[in-house]
């Protein structure tokens, strides 16, 4: 599944946007072995190189993060009791072009904007 494009995007977001507020760990409950090429051309539209190869997260590290954001994997993501979880629904950029890539690239930033806010909201 490509999916983890999307979870790769939201993760270099977040590192982007959130700096040292923020740590970050990505990677999917059964990750792609490559990042989808067409991702990886609309981040760097904007600055942000994404060439990391996608890793599959442990459960320390899940245990271990504040809020957990999933992408749709369903029973595929253990669910830890006092965990803020968000599944947000994204499109899959797997077989886009560019264009539409673009606006899955664009949503995927919204959504990771309005987290760190959130987060600021709170740790304020």
């Amino acid at each position: 599944s490509d999916v983890c494009s999307s979870d790769l995007m939201a993760a270099a977001f977040a590192r982007a946007l959130g700096g040292e507020r923020v740590e970050v760990r990505s990677g999917g409950s059964a990750p792609a072995e490559r990042v989808n090429g067409v991702v990886a051309e609309a981040m760097r539209e904007i600055g942000i190189d994404i060439d990391a190869v996608p890793a599959r997260v442990s459960d320390e590290q899940v245990i271990a993060s504040d809020v957990i954001i999933t992408m749709g994997c369903g029973d595929a993501c253990p669910v830890y009791p006092g965990k803020r979880y968000e599944d947000w629904v994204v499109d899959d950029p797997a077989g886009q072009d560019l264009e539409t890539v673009r606006h899955i690239r664009d949503d995927v930033r919204a959504r990771v904007v309005r987290l760190l806010a959130e987060i600021d909201a709170t740790n304020g």
